[in-house]
């Protein structure tokens, strides 16, 4: 079953569209139990990337791997261990959520009906309803719903909550999703391409932000606070600009001085410190606030 192979593996991908480099490239690894966040603007090439694992886009160059087997020479044994939610889902019209959910069961070898119960009670979908009147947000409650039903050992999510309102958003992310990975730690697996990264915050492993079609920074999730540090400072006087390679001033107004540093925030607390700082303190960036400010930049480090 190459249980000891990564959930995902990506080589070198690259991926045009005629002439336009969708992702140029890229390498990446996720490790079975983990949830990974996959970050970038619109047109970054995360939705080209997740096809290529899909086995619906074949890559021009570079290799791809999920759980240690290649999706083109072996669809089916890759797709029978995932699931997969797109930015945009479509049900056939004609068939109720009921007959949606049955047909999408007779596909997989396992299904709990235990969860599809729950799970269709806490996101109010009538199974009697035709999936041609369900709204946006409830064909993607419904798509989540058979996602999460055959418990997969991977999960690929694509915008999963787009058209949720918040209160179902939150609900789903943190448990939904946290009661999937609970259920088998260490093997059930979620690959999540997301531009509300503030709201998987607490889920999130490990990241890698994309950036036109470019790998610009992958890191574990804690080791990304720690890394990234935003320090504030006021001082008597307007303060000089720091002598500091990796340290971008985002605020300097009068006596105010706000930085984002990395690695080096000890060097810079004491350079500060030696200008008698009136007020003086440093905190962790949140994932969402080092998305912002890689990607301002296209580099890894300030």
């Amino acid at each position: 079953m190459n249980a000891e192979k990564p959930a995902i593996q990506i080589e070198g991908l690259e991926r045009r569209y005629g002439r336009a480099e969708a992702v140029r490239g890229l390498s990446l690894q996720v490790e079975a139990g983990r949830c990974y966040g996959f970050f970038g603007r619109n047109g970054a090439g995360k939705t080209t990337t997740i096809k290529c694992l899909l086995n619906l886009l074949r890559p021009h160059a570079g290799t791809v791997r999920v759980f240690g087997l290649d999706p083109a020479r072996d669809e089916v044994g890759v797709k029978q261990r995932l699931a997969y939610v797109p930015d945009s889902v479509a049900f056939y019209p004609w068939m109720t959520v009921r007959e949606t959910l049955d047909y999408l069961a007779s596909f997989r070898d396992r299904w709990k009906r235990a969860i599809e119960a729950e799970l269709l009670a806490r996101f109010r979908l009538d199974p009697s309803r035709k999936t041609s009147e369900l709204s946006k947000g409830q064909r993607t409650q419904l798509a989540l719903v058979a996602a999460i039903c055959p418990e997969p050992e991977l999960l690929v999510l694509d915008e999963p909550t787009s058209g949720l309102d918040p209160i179902v958003r939150r609900e789903f992310i943190e448990t939904v999703i946290g009661a999937y990975q609970a259920g088998d730690p260490g093997r059930r697996t979620v690959f999540v391409s997301t531009h509300l990264i503030g709201e998987f915050e607490g889920l999130i492993d490990e990241f890698t932000i994309l950036d036109q079609g470019r790998e610009v920074l992958t890191l574990g999730a804690d080791a990304a606070r720690e890394r990234y540090r935003r320090v504030c400072a006021r001082f008597a006087q307007p303060p000089p600009p720091p002598p500091f390679d990796h340290v971008r001033v985002t605020r300097r107004e009068g006596r105010d001085l706000e930085l984002v540093v990395t690695d080096s925030a000890a060097r810079v607390m004491e350079w500060l410190k030696t200008l008698s700082p009136e007020m003086l303190h440093a905190e962790a960036l949140t994932l969402e606030e080092i998305f912002v400010a890689t990607v301002k930049t296209g580099e890894a480090v300030p």
